[in-house]
């Protein structure tokens, strides 16, 4: 995975954001639907990157995409065009061994190794992958320095098309094992309850659907588009980063049976059928992937946007975004609470074709306060 991995200098404090363009819009808000806010509009916000820490973690990497942290602090990074997992240990952390290559992955557009996750007793790491068919979910155990050949989970999840395979997996508080996947390029799948594209999907940590999912299947939620991020707050609560078509991208709170819209809504305004975002940002401001909570808020790696985007948790709702890192270290993929939890592991993608790799591109950055 790693063209070759070495630790960078501390870079010092975060260059102040641009002024914000994201906007906050829930069903119940008084702005009119899809309208930036007054704060949103003229960058009026109390919050700055200034008070952001960051340094290379590791450079040289070649499409990072997954990742999964362990206790002990060490870490697996996935490359999403060579299908490689590596091992990284925070006692040499420009070392990053290969332990796994994921044979079989097709990589091409958005397609290849997408998500990672990990059981919460550590022993069996998931991985969820594009092939020349499908999608679908492998299982590997992991004894604490090598993963054991991958057994099938999950497969015949919609795949085969160059874009919108989705890709955010992560093992909740429940225990089961979330995974996002895209419309595959047939945006009438995704509301189809009967097709696994443009949905979350919930499952036992064995790959069977969940028991108490909504409509007796591993859907969890519909109407999804493009969903590369997922994360649960301190609550308990899911949200997914979710990438708009023209116009809007959002950030959804996932709950069960909820239609998100896709389709027939991009962005708020789907009256009762279906489900408003809590936030919406113009495409050009974000092109959502990978997302993480921590401090209080969550964190939303942007590509197109190259922000990392914070929006702070109220009382349950999302507060005001508030933009970092603007431009600084071009598109954001991955974020991921670190091992001790007192900062963000947060990838680039530059070197995923449609950005400009710079010197030592790809990185993962560690973010602290």
């Amino acid at each position: 995975m790693p063209r070759s991995a070495r630790l960078r200098p501390v870079l010092g404090t975060a260059l102040l954001a641009v002024g914000l363009v994201g906007a906050l819009l829930t069903g119940c808000s008084d702005q009119p639907a899809n309208e930036p806010s007054d704060a949103a509009a003229t960058g009026d916000v109390d919050r700055t990157s200034a008070d952001l820490d960051v340094r290379d973690a590791l450079t040289g990497l070649s499409t990072p995409w997954g990742l999964v942290t362990f206790r002990d602090g060490r870490y697996l990074l996935g490359s999403r065009d060579t299908g490689e997992i590596a091992l990284i240990s925070p006692d040499a952390p420009e070392v990053a061994e290969v332990v796994a290559t994921i044979d079989g992955v097709r990589a091409e557009g958005e397609s290849g190794l997408l998500g990672l996750a990990v059981s919460p007793d550590e022993r069996t790491v998931f991985a969820y992958f594009t092939t020349e068919d499908d999608s679908r979910v492998v299982s590997m155990s992991w004894n604490g320095s090598a993963l054991a050949p991958p057994e099938v989970l999950v497969e015949g999840i919609p795949g085969g098309a160059t874009f919108h395979q989705g890709g955010g997996m992560v093992v909740g508080p429940d225990d089961l094992l979330y995974l996002s996947t895209g419309d595959n390029g047939v945006p009438e799948n995704a509301q189809d309850r009967d097709s696994l594209s443009g949905k979350v999907l919930r499952y036992t940590l064995g790959g069977e659907p969940a028991p108490g999912n909504p409509f007796d299947s591993a859907v969890f939620s519909l109407g999804h588009r493009n969903v590369e991020g997922l994360a649960f707050d301190d609550a308990g609560r899911l949200w997914a980063s979710e990438f708009g078509q023209n116009e809007y991208d959002e950030l959804n709170l996932v709950e069960p049976g909820n239609n998100y819209g896709w389709p027939a809504v991009e962005g708020t305004g789907g009256g009762d059928r279906y489900v408003d975002p809590q936030v919406v940002w113009r495409t050009e401001d974000a092109s959502p992937a990978g997302l993480a909570y921590w401090d209080g808020s969550l964190w939303m790696a942007a590509l197109r946007g190259q922000t990392l985007w914070e929006i702070p948790l109220a009382d349950g709702e999302a507060d005001e975004p508030v933009a970092h890192l603007t431009e600084q270290y071009g598109r954001l993929r991955t974020a991921h609470l670190a091992p001790d939890g007192t900062g963000l592991l947060v990838g680039t993608s530059n070197t995923d074709g449609r950005g400009e790799p710079r010197d030592d591109d790809d990185r993962l950055l560690l973010v602290t306060r």
